[in-house]
């Protein structure tokens, strides 16, 4: 596979850990002609929008980069993308020349990001880790370690740093 069709992903759940997920992926992997696929999972749940309904098994179908700052059509999906994690992957998109999409997901972490790394498929994944301690990751289960044991790519996990 030549270099300009990479297909790199990269955990978004909006939150400081997956903006530095984002601001590392930039700065340290994506280059001219990649992909860069922002991977939003939603908790499983009851959904009543029809779009939710029509993708859930699958994930919504890839959304360009000018629909990202649509309320509206991020509303129908169940998403608030967050400003400053957008800026980050937009003006790196605009200097480094990569092309930057997002594919939602409704369900389980751990499974969906393993399903998105089949389905799209994925070169490789870079996600971020909150740095549970042992007993919290006992109790809730890491999303990262079971990423890096069963996707079918190389994941890279970015830790936050804790204060």
């Amino acid at each position: 596979m030549k270099s300009a069709d990479r297909r790199v992903g990269v955990a978004v759940d909006f939150s400081k850990g997956s903006m530095k997920a984002v601001q590392w992926l930039v700065d340290n992997i994506a280059r001219k002609g990649d992909y860069i696929i922002l991977l939003n999972i939603r908790p499983p749940g009851k959904y009543e929008d029809n779009q939710m309904q029509l993708w859930k098994a699958s994930g919504s179908p890839l959304i360009p980069s000018k629909d990202m700052s649509d309320p509206d059509l991020m509303k129908k999906y169940g998403v608030k993308p967050d400003a400053e994690t957008l800026d980050i992957v937009m003006k790196a998109a605009s200097q480094k020349e990569f092309m930057v999409l997002m594919k939602i997901y409704w369900g389980d972490a751990r499974e969906k990001l393993c399903d998105a790394v089949d389905d799209i498929p994925l070169d490789c994944l870079v996600i971020g880790n909150r740095g549970f301690g042992k007993i919290k990751r006992a109790i809730m289960g890491s999303v990262s370690n079971h990423v890096v044991n069963s996707a079918h790519c190389p994941v890279t996990v970015v830790k936050e740093q804790r204060e």
